[in-house]
């Protein structure tokens, strides 16, 4: 067991020199990070046994049900899954096993499509968060009217101690949201501009989705703390932030928006999918900045927001007003002797090291760095800068590849970090 400041790894395994904190506990919080299928199934007889995504899937949840024992947890305590996949025909397996293994409760939970897993052959990769604290408000809500994915005992709003979790949502109608795309986010059938599709989406996901799922926590859009976004289509950005910066004011959370597959969801033609964090006391909210933030994100965004013991960051890049940073530019004659992306993961450390003195926590309370890269042949030059800058200290990473280009084109990796900060 490793101490990380007021972080605890309480599971890590070593791979290639590095080691990877999967388990990290943090006050009330518990972190799994990474989980990748340990069986990848009969790779050499894969149509004469059991289907491969369910023995993925099964070595997953175990893995899962084994690294919450270990926190004295379980998966009745889990507040929010993230799970990307490289096939979709391996998520109704991943679900199933869920349903088996989870019973009477489905967290709230978050399945995109992507290209590639860190481990060719992986079909899937999930991280989760619990929360251990059995004498604080712990509630499973489901808003009345709102509709929601059709699996039984899924919650869509998880109340948990000073955060409540929202589930990814797309503009689907219909009861367990069987309808598909609502006809009032989509563009009329036959016309090319009547409307703009990712604008009609985003305001549709937000008013019939987003505000009735906060509303059950008895919240709204001014409590959230933090977005994932998904975008399978990443030249939507802007015009999707300009509603996102409409509907909160002016004051947006900490955002991170990520790239997907086309398609890249349980409904094929949906343009995104958002996930939630919301604060139940806004007294306990601090809006964190940083000069150089700002231009590693997209405009408007914080460079963070505390709240509930975390800092929730928005997603970064290694950018400034020029585009990516002139120290992550490769001259083409020394293209062999110079690495872009670990001049990239260098800038992004001194970032969350700014981000993080500013909130009065450090970097080793990272509990959580998802990278989202171009080529997956960085991840582990990227990672040897952490273990250059951070001996010894565990990296709860994960990492998927994911289309590019990224927000700021030329960048080729994004982090998305939590960070305890009691």
């Amino acid at each position: 067991m490793t101490t990380r400041s007021n972080a605890v790894a309480f599971a890590t395994e070593e791979k290639c020199g590095l080691i990877f904190a999967t388990g990290v506990r943090a006050g009330d919080w518990i972190f799994l990070n990474g989980i990748i299928p340990r069986d990848l199934g009969d790779q050499s007889r894969p149509l004469t046994g059991r289907p491969i995504p369910l023995e993925q899937a099964e070595s997953v949840w175990e893995q899962t049900v084994d690294l919450l024992g270990r926190a004295q947890s379980d998966v009745s305590r889990i507040v929010r899954a993230d799970q990307v996949f490289a096939d979709w025909r391996a998520v109704p397996f991943f679900h199933s096993t869920r349903l088996a293994m989870c019973r009477a409760y489905v967290a709230p939970s978050t399945s995109v499509l992507v290209p590639e897993m860190l481990v060719p052959g992986a079909l899937l990769t999930a991280d989760f968060i619990a929360f251990s604290d059995l004498e604080t408000h712990f509630q499973p809500i489901r808003p009345e009217g709102l509709d929601i994915p059709a699996t039984s005992s899924f919650a869509p709003v998880v109340k948990a101690g000073p955060l409540v979790f929202v589930a990814g949502f797309m503009a689907a109608h219909g009861r367990g949201d069987l309808g598909g795309i609502a006809p009032d986010a989509k563009v009329p059938t036959g016309h090319l501009w009547k409307g703009n599709r990712i604008e009609l989406e985003t305001r549709y996901l937000i008013r019939e989705k987003l505000v009735p799922a906060l509303a059950g926590a008895g919240l709204s859009l001014s409590d959230v703390v933090k977005a994932n976004v998904y975008l399978s289509d990443i030249t939507d950005l802007p015009a999707f932030n300009g509603i996102w910066n409409e509907v909160f004011g002016g004051r947006m959370p900490a955002t991170t928006v990520t790239p997907t597959s086309q398609p890249g969801f349980a409904i094929a033609e949906a343009s995104l999918e958002i996930n939630l964090v919301a604060a139940s006391n806004p007294a306990e909210v601090e809006r964190i900045e940083t000069d150089r933030a700002r231009m590693a994100t997209c405009s408007g965004y914080p460079a963070a927001v505390r709240a509930g013991g975390l800092l929730h960051l928005s997603g970064l890049v290694a950018a400034d007003a020029g585009g990516l940073v002139d120290v992550a530019r490769i001259d083409n004659r020394d293209r062999y002797l110079a690495s872009s992306v670990e001049a990239q993961m260098d800038y992004l450390l001194d970032l969350i090291e700014e981000i993080c003195a500013a909130a009065g926590t450090s970097v080793r309370n990272v509990v959580r760095m998802t990278l989202a890269h171009i080529d997956l042949c960085e991840f582990l030059p990227a990672m040897r800068v952490w273990e250059r800058r951070y001996p010894g200290l565990p990296l709860p990473a994960s990492a998927i590849r994911v289309p590019g280009p990224l927000m700021v084109p030329g960048c080729s990796v994004q982090v998305d970090v939590w960070v305890y900060a009691p």
